[in-house]
């Protein structure tokens, strides 16, 4: 957040300061911000930091409660394995294929790079690579983002069977707030 932040803010001065400016910080930018979502989605359900309604699912029964909840990881654990790979819902009848793995694997076949984001000259020269950032380096946060949303989903449902954990998503922060702060504005 800080990079894409730094970039943007450097590159509004360059840009209305001195004219000029720097043809691959949007594009940076906007793989900066995808890595940080992606990478962000299992984070937060490691943290407990997705926000969710549960309001309904707190007047079940326990069991049913913990039902509803497991049920809620293996949805994110089920999301998360659809856009992966959508391959293995031939099994089911379904006519698609694709997902992240294969459209990470068709970049770093083609070895195409990106429109703009350019390597400098002096990493060029030195490591003989090509002008343009591969799109295979850029796009890798795809599988591996969604996997470690599988992984983080997977740790859920284990967390919520065993009691270590009661959601996927968080808790009653605003509740808790309220609470901690009722006296704040007593006279």
């Amino acid at each position: 957040m800080a990079t894409i932040t730094l970039v943007s803010f450097v590159q509004v001065i360059a840009r209305y300061g001195f004219n000029t400016g720097w043809g691959g910080a949007l594009e940076f930018n906007r793989i900066l911000f995808a890595w940080m979502i992606l990478f962000g989605m299992s984070y937060g359900i490691k943290t407990g930091l997705h926000l969710g309604v549960d309001a309904a699912i707190r007047t079940f029964p326990r069991p049913l409660f913990k039902a509803a909840a497991i049920f809620g990881a293996l949805a994110t654990l089920l999301y998360a394995a659809i856009l992966l790979s959508s391959d293995w819902l031939q099994l089911f009848g379904a006519h698609t294929s694709g997902g992240a793995v294969f459209y990470w694997q068709r970049f770093f076949k083609i070895g195409i790079g990106l429109d703009d984001l350019r390597y400098p000259v002096f990493i060029q020269e030195a490591f003989g690579v090509q002008e343009r950032v591969q799109r295979w380096i850029a796009y890798l946060m795809l599988p591996v983002g969604l996997a470690l949303l599988g992984f983080r989903s997977i740790e859920a449902v284990v967390a919520i069977a065993t009691g270590r954990r009661e959601l996927v998503i968080a808790g009653h922060e605003a509740e808790d707030l309220v609470a901690e702060n009722k006296d704040v504005l007593k006279d």
